[in-house]
């Protein structure tokens, strides 16, 4: 009787990573660009010093860590440990609470529970344009934008809960707390107890966040209610548990609930501006179809349906700038991915950026085309080319939330208004816990005249 020895898997080719940190120290995300071309699909090691993780990028391993063998690939490791204090233990965390959470939250984003939302979201977004924008003057895009969605959302899912003063504060806290630890992305071998430059700017953050939070968790528990916003929602499903305990479990859940709904939206949506700029034809087929559908009347849901192209634009959009640029990963166990070992204990770095950008599956992969997304061509590509919203028992739970907010957003500016994007230097993305801007660039926006 013959005995079949199989072969054990071989080591994953490594890239020099580090070096591209040195050569474009001042833009890490080149670094990331190269490193992406280098491998070009196929899963290597980032050699950076000390630290070698794994970049997947080929739809087929993504699909594998994110949904075939999910469960061995934790957020856990040292992308994730410096953002506990803001991330907590709940949906955002593979901790024991995290299925419990998203259990809590899922009702809260159903395509029908949001659809029933439209015509409430429709109308806090013509206020909160009229609020914030200036007809002929320049404001900064980026506070602007979020200047926008954070009041929207928290208008729409909080009620009065939290106040004016409150969004004042907690704008400012989540902007900082996302990008105040861009440094240990590069840096993630560095011990927590070693300080690098941004840690006190999210420690003082998360205090901030975390006074706002439970200060309302604290109010509402206080006295019964059946009120419908989510802060209440939470309070109520998590009635059963008293106490600091179950004051932490809420907060962690409103504080996911209002990032996830607020700060990724506001990251997504500054890049409309920029891809309208850059891309006037594209700008005019956007612009053609709003005057069509919309017109000059406020915009509402009964014109999303027609806004087809501008759907399209938005997919785009999210496929060169998706906010959650990158997903780190932990394996748990030994595992075996397109051929390659994976060691238990490595982190793999999942990169939507990259993958979205394989010549192998995205013809002309650095054109900004939004035909890409028409119906005909949906179905055509790889289920894991294209993941803005991650994918698997993680996946986010926003994504349809996000797009009605997107149509209505931009739908209401340009039905009004035509920008006119002031920088002197070309708008790039940055290194950030989401995929920013490298700079507070300004718009002026113009009304649109009217026959």
């Amino acid at each position: 009787m013959s005995t079949e020895v199989v072969a054990p898997a071989p080591e994953a080719r490594t890239v020099p990573f580090y070096r591209s940190l040195t050569r474009y120290a001042r833009d890490p995300i080149r670094a990331f660009e190269e490193a992406g071309k280098q491998a070009n699909g196929e899963l290597v090691r980032l050699n950076m010093g000390p630290f070698k993780p794994y970049l997947v990028t080929h739809p087929d391993h993504v699909q594998h860590v994110l949904r075939v063998n999910w469960s061995n690939y934790v957020r856990e490791g040292m992308f994730w440990d410096p953002l506990k204090p803001l991330l907590g233990d709940g949906i955002l965390s593979d901790g024991t609470g995290w299925q419990e959470s998203r259990k809590i939250l899922q009702p809260l984003f159903t395509a029908k529970y949001v659809d029933s939302l439209t015509e409430r979201m429709a109308e806090i977004l013509t206020e909160q344009i009229e609020e914030t924008i200036r007809p002929g003057e320049r404001f900064n895009v980026v506070t602007a934008v979020s200047q926008i969605v954070h009041p929207t959302i928290v208008r729409l899912f909080f009620g009065d809960k939290i106040s004016r003063d409150d969004i004042a504060q907690l704008v400012p806290a989540y902007d900082t707390a996302v990008t105040s630890k861009a440094i240990r992305l590069v840096l993630p071998f560095v011990p927590g107890k070693v300080p690098l430059p941004g840690d006190k700017a999210f420690e003082r953050s998360v205090k901030t966040i975390n006074e706002v939070a439970y200060a309302r968790i604290s109010e509402i528990r206080s006295r019964a209610n059946d009120d419908r916003d989510v802060v209440s929602f939470v309070c109520r499903a998590r009635n059963h548990e008293i106490g600091e305990i179950g004051a932490k479990k809420i907060r962690d859940d409103i504080v996911a609930m209002h990032g996830a709904s607020t700060e990724t939206s506001a990251t997504a949506l500054t890049w409309v501006w920029v891809a309208l700029d850059a891309y006037p034809d594209v700008a005019a087929r956007v612009y053609e179809e709003i005057d069509r559908v919309v017109g000059g009347d406020p915009i509402s849901p009964a014109h999303l349906p027609e806004l087809r192209y501008l759907r399209m634009f938005i997919n785009e959009l999210l496929r060169l700038y998706p906010a959650g640029w990158l997903l780190p990963r932990m394996a748990v166990k030994d595992d075996v991915i397109g051929g390659v070992k994976i060691k238990a204990g490595s982190t793999v770095m999942i990169s939507s950026y990259l993958t979205h950008r394989l010549p192998e599956f995205w013809d002309r992969p650095l054109e900004f085309d939004p035909e890409r997304f028409a119906p005909e061509n949906e179905g055509r590509r790889n289920r894991y080319a294209y993941f803005p919203f991650g994918g698997g028992p993680h996946q986010c739970l926003g994504q349809h939330l996000f797009m009605m907010e997107a149509l209505l957003l931009v739908g209401g500016i340009l039905s009004r208004f035509r920008p006119v994007v002031h920088t002197s230097v070309p708008v790039t993305p940055r290194l950030a816990s989401s995929l920013r801007p490298n700079q507070n660039f300004e718009m002026t926006l113009v009304p649109v005249e009217r026959a």
